[in-house]
């Protein structure tokens, strides 16, 4: 493998990370400030990605496409908190797991309703398109380039928000100790309202973002889902900084292990078999990931940390 085939992989890999970072984050704000399990995340991705097709279809504007996932996304997530997961905080796991299960039904019904079962899409702005060369001569697409540079600039705003604001305070203070800042007069299902918009609205401009790569389905947002339970577990549960490392982990071993196993086999196995085995090694390798993290350090790798 040539060293320019490497970079353009590390930069996939990269580019996966901080997209499974913006999924991730939001549900791990979640989950560290309400304890819940909102299974749902994913339609929030996909509402994102919807909204972010129509307006883009129908007013030509790649930025206005991302403001109204943003918008979107925050206002369902809003809703859903205010109508069903505000009644979920005092039950078990098992009852937001269900309840959040039939959301995803709901929306994914509701959304094939109003915008049937063919596909929409997303074609990258033309101040986006086309590659740009890197020092070392690598050639790789513009538009995964502002991908990645989007990703870190809101992680960069995600952690200055927790750590510097009014808003990041009481988020951090509802994590150690939610009845402690409710006896000090902050409202609580207001907080929760906000955190919850939040989470929305990072999960669907990501779906925005990645819809000009693949298409816009019903159903997309459920495979993403699964990868950023992956990445929260990896970095421990609430944690921001540990979803944005869990996230590059995840992305880097997901899009090297698919390029370098397959490599690896061939060279004592025929390509046919070294491909189907370096295929199926490299679809379970982040779950060997997990393990191992877990196995070393149960709570994830910044399971104690903000």
């Amino acid at each position: 493998m040539t060293f320019v085939l490497f970079a353009e992989q590390v930069l996939n890999g990269l580019q996966l990370g901080v997209m499974l970072f913006l999924m991730a984050s939001g549900l791990t704000l979640v989950f560290g400030v309400m304890g819940l399990i909102n299974l749902a995340h994913g339609s929030l991705y996909m509402i994102g990605a919807f909204a972010a097709a129509v307006v883009a279809a129908a007013t030509g504007s790649f930025l206005l496409a991302l403001a109204a996932s943003l918008a979107a996304a925050a206002a369902a997530g809003a809703i859903v908190e205010i109508l069903v997961i505000r009644r979920l905080y005092a039950r078990d796991h098992l009852d937001q797991v269900l309840a959040t299960f039939a959301l995803i039904l709901i929306f994914s019904e509701g959304t094939r309703w109003i915008f049937g079962s063919f596909p929409l899409y997303l074609n990258v702005p033309d101040y986006l398109a086309g590659p740009i060369t890197l020092p070392g001569g690598i050639q790789y697409p513009l538009y995964r380039l502002s991908l990645i540079a989007i990703g870190l600039t809101v992680a960069g705003m995600l952690y200055l928000m927790i750590a510097r604001t009014r808003l990041g305070i009481q988020i951090r203070a509802g994590e150690a100790d939610r009845e402690m800042i409710a006896a000090l007069g902050v409202d609580i299902s207001r907080l929760y309202t906000i955190v919850f918009a939040i989470g929305a609205a990072l999960a669907g401009l990501a779906g925005a973002l990645v819809g000009t790569i693949q298409s816009v389905q019903v159903g997309m947002g459920e495979p993403v889902l699964i990868l950023a339970f992956v990445v929260i577990v990896i970095g421990g549960i609430g944690s921001i900084k540990g979803a944005l490392v869990g996230a590059i982990l995840v992305g880097l071993t997901d899009t090297l292990g698919g390029v370098l196993l397959p490599r690896f086999f061939a060279t004592f196995m025929e390509n046919s078999s070294a491909t189907s085995a370096g295929s199926a090694l490299a679809s379970m390798l982040i779950y060997l990931l997990m393990a191992a993290v877990l196995f070393l350090r149960p709570k994830g790798l910044f399971g104690d940390a903000a």
